[in-house]
C-alpha cells in the first residue's frame, strides 16, 4: 500500500435514523411530484399524457 492509502481513514458519522428516513422520503416525494404530477409549463401536459 502507498503512504496515501495508509493515511486515509473512513469517517463514520452517527445519525438519527428516524430523521434520515423523514428527510429522504420528503426528497423522494418532492421529486415524484415535480417529475410526474405537475403539468409541464411548455404544453400543459403531465408526463403520462405525453406518451405516444
Amino acid at each position: 500500500m502507498s503512504d496515501q492509502q495508509k493515511n486515509v481513514t473512513p469517517e463514520v458519522l452517527p445519525i438519527n435514523i428516524e430523521d434520515e428516513l423523514k428527510q429522504s422520503y420528503m426528497d423522494y416525494a418532492m421529486s415524484v411530484i415535480v417529475g410526474r404530477a405537475l403539468p409541464d409549463v411548455r404544453d400543459g401536459l403531465k408526463p403520462v399524457h405525453r406518451r405516444v
